[in-house]
């Protein structure tokens, strides 16, 4: 049954995009992509290195034959864009694809299977393990390509029995479970011998991540062994190999030399031995806990204020204010200590052993950690974000891990050294190591792919494809406008919204796009009074102001009072400048904040507006969203990531909960206040944190009161965002993680747009209201944009035969067809002529004079909805002749042997052989 409903979900997708009415709107990326985004893998052609694939985690996979220089799209028209693990059979050129990324990350975005292509990418076929969700590692046999070896991570929040190892021998047909440990425990990597095929190594890992807490380690988590080419398996690392056992291991990495020696990188949880605090290192957050309020108060001020400067605690706390309130027995002494101890901060600062590499020589029998000291800063304490190493295997004691930073040994071990340069990003998730060219690595990271020929000391970075993993953007209202985004884990950047991929910026220095801000980047606001003035930041609601001009920076970073509870900020806090005064900076923890002066100072405008959060090392209990509305100040709407949706009609005086109606306990993706009628709201949840893929949206004519779906017709994937068209109240936009919509009767009905973009996550859309531009910002794929006048004119022009749109006039010039030299390709006008038709079919197009004589005329298929067509201004000698000569008009040949259309007004007629419609045309 699970095979069918996949099926009926894949064919109603694929024929709702053939019968869309926007299915020709066409899109345009606009980049940016000097920054890239997270890699998951690379597959090297063995005897040609400088052909190979890169997956990207969220963005496809992409080709090169030219070492990186260019890179080809391959999945464009795959059903995702979602890359775990890809391996490719070089002597056939079949590909194999492991969709869901294996890490366990935020954005760690579910698979649909396994897919496979004989074509080299021009067409997939998904060959099964559809409840897979995410895929670790791809063996395929060197001797019988038809036999695959996957190692399955399975879901991310829920327990699920499609994990394990997973083997055919039929290239797909079918699939038998060779290793299942528990639904739990998943198969994280999977590492052949060389030199003997059925000889393999695999990692389970046991991982449990909730929307507030991950879990990284586990029983379960060990290494296998399978000497018949991962038919059986058995379990190596049991107590008294050497190997660490229990609760506290985690992810496992794998390198494998030859049939009996073998790497593995381990993020080892266990606990370090408690270290004892040196009296040069000053007062430590510890030593607050159960410290009596009279051994408080004799503390040195000088030692308390370092400590509290140290941990950045609000400018207003110094020794003598906090002394002071501690005497008042308004704070006690372990408040020094819960002030820092969010969940972030309880994650980041686990005191864990970390990353360990050790080594096998028996075949796994017994093994040997290859390091005396702790291998500090290379994992921190997230080792499940990373997992990879490498061995060279023409030589055994060469050996790579993949971290923070990137480290190698030349020794097996013993030693390391970190080998990242300037131009390389930190986070590291996939490597190749040539055997057979000492120092030759490509590395595969969270900013791309870099090669390097001399074992590090220098890296080419190659980032050509536009695979941006953004979370919101925004624009300005320049012209050109810019569009700002932030980005995962590649900060805040802005650019112009008539960027073309092109390197010339090589030439010059001046990539079109500028970086204002690093970490993981986030929410972005712009002044509308002044464009230069930037509120955006990163990660856990770390913001800042930031001038374009005069490139000032100041931190915005609200912070709780002293004896209270830390404030809950979300991965993604969200901030909102009201549209009612640009002075107002609102900002979501698990209360609203607000600034009435750009962020210098906040007061908090409500309680908890939250279930309260829950116990573990992820903020949860947070707001997601904000919308004020623009038809009254203080008419606030805000949504959070356990549920909740809440309004106030007073600027904060009161609350009320709206959300009791809807599906509960899902993430609040957007809340909307719509822009055309008071009472009305969109609101969109999102269960991808519960592995619930289902669209959530609705809307309310009454505040919330009663919620109404508009999800008809939407297959499932989560909704991330929902937008309402400025113009015509009845059209909305819809990005979920899989594609973008549009409605033109308020969610009754959705259209898909599949015009040069693919299937890939859409996390955020904007309007940018007088160049009529629909922007996107996806997660995988950068920003792309679409005109959308012609759509928001639907609703007057849908029962017409035929419309055409009005064609923006063109700036005659003298050097249309001409070029810099006979090397050089001329320089062509076009334009884009857009128009309705009530029925598909072929149109005709002709291009007449103001008097009606026909200059040209072409062909073109339609399809129902909206159609696009380039005319690039070109006449036949034909109508030179019996037009404009006689009419004393001079039109010369250019240099391309074209003809041209003169200054002028023309007429665009298109019609269907019944019906016609018919707009001007203006050269200038």
């Amino acid at each position: 049954m699970k095979k069918l409903a996949f099926l009926i979900l894949l064919f109603s997708t694929v024929l709702s995009a053939q019968t869309s009415l926007v299915q020709n709107v066409p899109f345009t990326n606009i980049g940016p992509s000097i920054m890239s985004g997270r890699v998951v893998d690379v597959d090297v052609n063995p005897n040609q290195p400088t052909e190979f694939y890169v997956a990207y985690a969220s963005g496809g996979l992409w080709y090169t034959n030219n070492n990186g220089t260019s890179f080809t799209p391959i999945t464009e028209h795959a059903p995702t864009q979602n890359m775990g693990d890809i391996a490719v059979d070089w002597n056939s050129g079949t590909i194999w694809v492991g969709t869901g990324e294996s890490n366990s990350s935020r954005s760690s975005y579910a698979g649909i299977g396994m897919l496979k292509s004989t074509d080299k990418g021009k067409t997939w076929e998904n060959v099964g393990l559809k409840d897979s969700q995410h895929i670790g590692r791809i063996i395929i046999n060197k001797k019988n390509p038809n036999e695959v070896v996957v190692g399955v991570v399975g879901h991310l929040y829920t327990p699920n029995a499609e994990r394990g190892i997973f083997k055919t021998t039929d290239g797909g047909k079918t699939w038998k479970n060779t290793l299942f440990i528990d639904e739990n425990t998943g198969v994280i990597d999977v590492s052949v011998s060389p030199t003997n095929s059925n000889i393999l190594y695999a990692a389970s890992w046991e991982r449990d991540r909730k929307a507030w807490n991950f879990n990284g380690d586990g029983e379960g988590s060990a290494i296998y062994k399978s000497t018949d080419a991962g038919s059986t398996w058995e379990r190596i690392t049991n107590e008294g190999a050497g190997f660490p056992t229990g609760s506290g291991v985690g992810r496992i990495g794998l390198a494998v030399f030859n049939d009996e020696v073998v790497y593995a990188l381990l993020d080892n949880q266990f606990m370090r031995p408690e270290k004892k605090k040196k009296k040069s290192e000053g007062l430590v957050k510890n030593d607050f806990k159960k410290m009596s309020k009279g051994d408080f108060l004799k503390l040195n001020d000088k030692e308390l204020d370092a400590y509290l400067e140290k941990n950045d605690f609000d400018i207003k706390y110094s020794a003598k204010s906090v002394k002071t309130l501690v005497k008042k027995e308004k704070i006690q002494p372990s408040d020094l200590a819960t002030y820092l101890e969010d969940a972030n901060f309880v994650l980041l600062n686990s005191e864990v052993i970390g990353a360990e590499v050790y080594k096998s020589v028996d075949g796994g029998k017994t093994w040997n950690k290859t390091h005396d000291n702790y291998l500090d800063d290379v994992y921190s304490s997230y080792g499940y974000y990373f997992g990879i190493m490498a061995v060279n295997t023409s030589n055994e004691e060469k050996i790579y891990v993949g971290g923070v930073p990137l480290i190698k040994s030349d020794d097996g071990g013993k030693t390391f050294t970190a080998m990242g340069k300037e131009n390389v990003h930190s986070d590291h998730q996939a490597l190749w190591v040539n055997p057979n060219l000492e120092g030759h690595v490509i590395n595969g990271n969270d900013g791309g792919v870099n090669i390097t020929y001399d074992d590090g000391e220098n890296w080419i970075k190659n980032n050509q494809p536009a695979v941006g993993q953004f979370y919101y953007i925004n624009v300005d209202n320049q012209k050109p406008y810019n569009v700002f985004g932030g980005l995962q884990d590649n900060g805040v950047w802005y650019g112009p919204s008539s960027y073309k991929a092109s390197k010339r910026w090589e030439s010059d220095g001046n990539y079109p796009y500028k970086s204002i801000g690093g970490g993981d980047g986030m929410q972005v606001q712009i002044d509308s009074r002044d464009n230069n003035i930037v509120y955006s930041g990163s990660q856990f609601g770390y913001y800042y102001q930031y001038n374009l001009k005069t490139k000032k920076r100041r931190g915005i970073h609200p912070k709780h009072e002293l004896g209270s509870s830390p404030y809950r900020y979300n991965w993604q806090a969200p901030i909102l400048l009201s549209p009612h005064n640009q002075d107002i900076l609102y900002m979501g923890a698990n209360k609203l904040l607000r600034s009435m002066d750009q962020g210098k100072s906040f007061d908090e405008i409500s309680e908890d507006l939250t279930t309260g959060g829950k116990k573990g090392n992820v903020p949860y209990g947070t707001l997601t969203t904000i919308s004020e509305s623009p038809f009254e100040f203080g008419f606030i709407y805000v949504g959070s990531d356990d549920g909740f949706v809440q309004i106030t009609e007073n600027g904060g005086n009161t609350w009320t909960k709206i959300s009791n109606s809807l599906p509960q306990g899902l993430w609040v993706s957007r809340v909307v206040a719509s822009a055309h009628e008071k009472d009305r709201v969109y609101v969109s949840l999102n269960g991808y944190r519960s592995d619930d893929f289902k669209p959530y949206v609705f809307v309310s004519e009454d505040k919330g009161a009663t919620w109404n779906p508009i999800n008809n017709g939407l297959p499932n994937f989560p909704i991330n965002v929902i937008k309402e068209d400025p113009v015509d109240e009845n059209v909305l936009y819809l990005g979920t993680d899989n594609e973008v919509y549009v409605s033109f009767d308020r969610g009754a009905t959705w259209e898909v747009f599949s015009n040069g973009i693919p299937k890939v996550a859409v996390h955020d859309l904007v309007i940018q209201q007088e160049a009529k531009d629909l922007v996107i910002g996806t997660h995988g794929r950068s920003i792309y944009k679409a005109n959308i006048a012609a759509l928001q004119q639907y609703n007057s022009v849908k029962n017409d035969a035929i419309t055409v749109f009005e064609i923006s006039p063109i700036k005659y010039s003298s050097r249309w067809g001409s070029s810099w030299g006979k090397w050089y390709d001329a320089f062509e006008p076009e334009t884009t002529i857009s128009y309705y038709t009530l029925n598909s079919g072929k149109v005709t197009i002709e291009i007449l004079t103001e008097d009606a004589t026909k200059l040209t005329s072409f062909s073109s298929e339609a399809a129902k909805g909206f159609n696009y067509v380039e005319y690039d201004f070109a006449i036949p000698e034909k109508a030179v002749k019996s037009y404009f000569s006689k009419k004393e008009i001079t039109v010369k040949k250019a240099k391309n042997g074209t003809y041209y259309l003169p200054k002028g007004t023309y007429v665009v007629k298109i019609s269907d052989g019944k019906n016609s419609a018919q707009k001007e045309l203006i050269i200038k």
